[in-house]
């Protein structure tokens, strides 16, 4: 928490305050003229809104998509799972930025760049999502399943009423992970948006950097103040979800 205190202590001082030497811990009065500043020189509230949007569709689709997939690796038998397997590990191991070129170009011929679209899409699959889906599966007992096909359940209801539900922790990390990571997602909405209408809040903190003649830092931490505080909100809500998928069996 040192380095939040510390931003947020810095976000209530003048500049004068923060650029003198030697500097106190404290502001001499609380000041929230950044805060006002931080409103009224970028749109912030378009930008969160975006941001929130993009962040929460993105960890829903993964989730969507993570759980089938998660299922076959787990408890379907076809040829070439293991190998299938192996593909998903090996996707862990390549960031977005190396592909992000001729993801960027078919995208465009497209004609999707400025778009929602251009930032959920290319992340709608999670390697780190089907990994964990398939690896809390393995702890399922197939007499669970086995049941309900007996009942006459297809495949698709077993994953998203049966099985869905039992792991309410893993996908709860799951869109926790996911959610934070692309909130503070700065490369690509950079890359793929030049229009305020789709635009991300962390352009938005960036874009107070580049004002002015030199850093004004109290508008600076004042902005990643209001960048963090839905992280904040969402690490406490899914808090107990976390712990017991953290302590669970993997």
């Amino acid at each position: 928490l040192g380095p939040y205190v510390w931003m947020t202590i810095t976000s209530l001082k003048t500049l004068p305050e923060i650029t003198r030497a030697p500097a106190y811990p404290l502001p001499q009065a609380i000041q929230l003229g950044a805060y006002r500043e931080v409103l009224q020189a970028v749109p912030v509230m378009r930008y969160f809104a975006n941001t929130v949007f993009m962040a929460t569709a993105i960890a829903l689709l993964q989730i969507a998509l993570a759980l089938p997939a998660g299922y076959a690796l787990a408890k379907l038998r076809f040829v070439g799972r293991g190998a299938a397997f192996v593909l998903v590990l090996s996707c862990l191991l390549i960031p977005a930025q190396v592909t992000f070129v001729p993801v960027f170009t078919m995208l465009g011929a497209a004609g999707l760049v400025n778009t929602f679209a251009a930032l959920i899409l290319p992340f709608g699959v999670s390697a780190l999502g089907t990994f964990l889906v398939r690896q809390a599966l393995l702890s399922v007992p197939d007499e669970i399943i086995e049941a309900a096909r007996m009942d006459g359940a297809g495949e698709l209801r077993i994953v998203y009423l049966i099985l869905g539900p039992m792991l309410r922790p893993t996908l709860s990390a799951l869109f926790l992970f996911s959610f934070v990571f692309h909130y503070n997602d700065y490369f690509w909405p950079l890359v793929m948006t030049t229009d305020d209408r789709v635009r991300t809040l962390p352009l938005a903190i960036a874009l107070l950097r580049e004002q002015g003649t030199g850093v004004r830092w109290h508008l600076v931490m004042a902005g990643n103040v209001i960048l963090s505080l839905p992280v904040l909100l969402v690490f406490a809500a899914a808090q107990r979800q976390l712990l017991r998928a953290v302590t669970a069996r993997v």
